[in-house]
């Protein structure tokens, strides 16, 4: 997303989702946004074949439990 695709979509959702943006706030919101827009853009890069699915459920393992 260019930034201004990003403060357009930012000054779209808050109120449709009923938030008020203090002004002060907004340099970090679209930072933030920016930042987020950019991990989306990795993820959506890697390349996926048919039979990749989601996994059914995620069980989170502490690093030194692998091991």
């Amino acid at each position: 997303m260019t930034p201004q695709q990003i403060e357009a979509y930012v000054d779209a959702v808050a109120p449709a989702l009923g938030l008020t943006l203090d002004p002060a706030h907004r340099p970090g919101v679209l930072q933030f946004m920016a930042l987020a827009a950019g991990m989306a853009d990795t993820v959506a890069r890697v390349p996926l074949a048919p039979h990749d699915e989601t996994a059914v459920h995620f069980t989170p393992i502490a690093p030194e439990d692998l091991a």
